[in-house]
């Protein structure tokens, strides 16, 4: 029993081992290709982390490997404790300096990363590649104030809705996805041609740009005031604010050809910093 013991515990300390320098062989290689491709990690604390997983995975398998005496114990715990405590005061720190915005898809596939630069109220979407590193892609208009709200209007479109820093409320699209073949561009408006309906709601898209009906009240936002990203999502805006998001649905097909039927529905969401849900609107006719 003892002996089985003791197997188990060398077992432990040498895959805490390999972890350790596993861990240490990834930051080495971020510090390189951060270096030479500009690339970051998706969230920057994750540096800071990673460090304090590795120490602790390193102390551990030393521990389990070596027999040690108290006093190198209590040496060897106390550069520990050090050290996590130097990295956790450097990641409050970076994350103070450059604030960051990580939001993950309700299918776990994609990844939102923005970075705001609090000094300035700059903030920078990056792009995700491979999983974990990002590279800056563009900066969201208007300085910020530092607020964020982020929701999922699909497994692969997210909605960032902040304050810019003259009070106005802007978004931002994130887009992951497409609902075409993937080969071609296409206008959301063109592909929404139409009428949707919800229970309070409804959407009329037309030659003269896209109207929204909210309880009987009608609002028509002109072309020049429509603002699309990607393939999957628009936002309309009204005295250079944001104040609705319409995105296409998992279930909407986009067809090469006009007069196919149209498939799928949409999503219409008001730009608030409050909670707030988005609206699913059926497809009705066209006008």
């Amino acid at each position: 029993m003892k002996q089985n013991r003791g197997k188990w515990i060398l077992i432990i300390g040498w895959i805490l081992f390999l972890f350790a320098i596993g861990f240490f062989c990834l930051q080495m290689g971020y510090i390189v290709v951060h270096a030479k491709f500009q690339v970051e990690y998706i969230d920057n604390r994750l540096f800071y982390i990673i460090n304090i997983f590795c120490i602790i995975c390193l102390t551990l398998a030393i521990l389990l490997l070596l027999r040690l005496t108290k006093k190198f114990k209590l040496i060897g715990a106390s550069i520990l404790v050090v050290f996590i405590f130097v990295n956790i005061v450097m990641l409050v720190a970076s994350n103070q300096e450059i604030k960051n915005i990580t939001s993950v898809s309700p299918d776990l596939k994609h990844v939102l990363s923005i970075k705001e630069n609090t000094e300035i109220g700059e903030a920078v979407y990056y792009r995700s590649y491979y999983g974990f590193l990002t590279r800056p892609k563009e900066r969201l208009p208007y300085e910020t104030d530092g607020k964020f709200k982020v929701d999922w209007l699909a497994d692969d479109i997210a909605a960032v809705t902040y304050k810019a820093a003259d009070n106005s409320i802007q978004q931002y699209i994130g887009t992951y996805g497409d609902r075409g073949s993937g080969r071609s561009y296409y206008y959301v408006g063109a592909e929404i041609h139409g009428i949707w309906q919800g229970k309070t709601f409804e959407v009329v898209s037309d030659t003269e740009g896209i109207s929204v009906t909210e309880n009987g009240n009608t609002e028509l936002f002109e072309w020049g005031n429509i603002h699309q990203f990607g393939t999957l999502a628009v936002i309309l805006k009204k005295n250079n604010e944001a104040i609705w998001t319409i995105a296409l649905n998992e279930n909407f097909e986009v067809h090469s050809a006009a007069s196919e039927q149209t498939v799928g529905n949409i999503s219409l969401y008001k730009a608030a910093m409050e909670k707030n849900q988005p609206i699913t609107l059926h497809y009705k006719d066209s006008n």
